[in-house]
């Protein structure tokens, strides 16, 4: 996923510097497919929550979830449900959406870059489709093996993760039972 996104990239940035950006009509036409871009990815996020919540599974999930990297807590049990954890996933992809938005426009408007509107309008696309959620929820695909929840945290920038997976082996949770940290029930 990380080869194929760093080729995109590379690829795009050798295509962008073809494209003549001052042309108004050509940067009307990337800005478009940019704003197309991300309407596809609100899309397939709304139509995600419409199947999450038409199959409103309650079956409970008990994983134990490591403490933000650098901190001195120890990992908590959570207690939730597979509709709420699949909610706040949705909730997340959401947020990193958005983020990507943000910055973009910043970097556009503000600042004037035009080559980054046409990487960005695949990447997050791209990212969309090979999400977990997008598999179980879109393709259909069974949550088991990789799919399994709870899912391991997405690498950050260049693949360096934050604090680790969240675990959902016995041992784990006994483990986080005994050490009285456990009680945190997600609704």
């Amino acid at each position: 996923m990380l080869a194929t996104n760093l080729v995109i990239i590379l690829g795009m940035m050798q295509v962008s510097k073809k494209i003549p950006f001052d042309d108004p009509q050509v940067l009307m036409g990337v800005r478009a497919l940019y704003i197309v871009s991300n309407l596809i990815i609100v899309g397939i996020y709304l139509y995600m929550q419409m199947k999450i919540n038409s199959k409103k599974d309650l079956t409970t999930l008990k994983y134990v979830e490591p403490p933000p990297m650098g901190s001195s807590e120890e990992p908590k049990l959570v207690t939730t449900t597979v509709h709420s954890y699949d909610l706040q996933q949705l909730r997340a992809l959401y947020k990193s959406q958005l983020m990507g938005v943000g910055m973009m426009g910043v970097m556009h408007l503000y600042f004037g870059y035009t080559n980054p509107l046409l990487i960005q309008s695949i990447i997050p696309l791209k990212g969309a489709f090979e999400g977990n959620l997008v598999k179980i929820h879109l393709f259909g695909q069974p949550a088991s093996g990789d799919l399994k929840r709870p899912w391991k945290a997405a690498g950050g920038l260049m693949g360096m993760g934050g604090a680790g997976d969240p675990k959902a082996d016995k041992k784990s949770i006994e483990q986080a039972e005994r050490a009285g940290s456990g009680g945190v029930k997600e609704e």
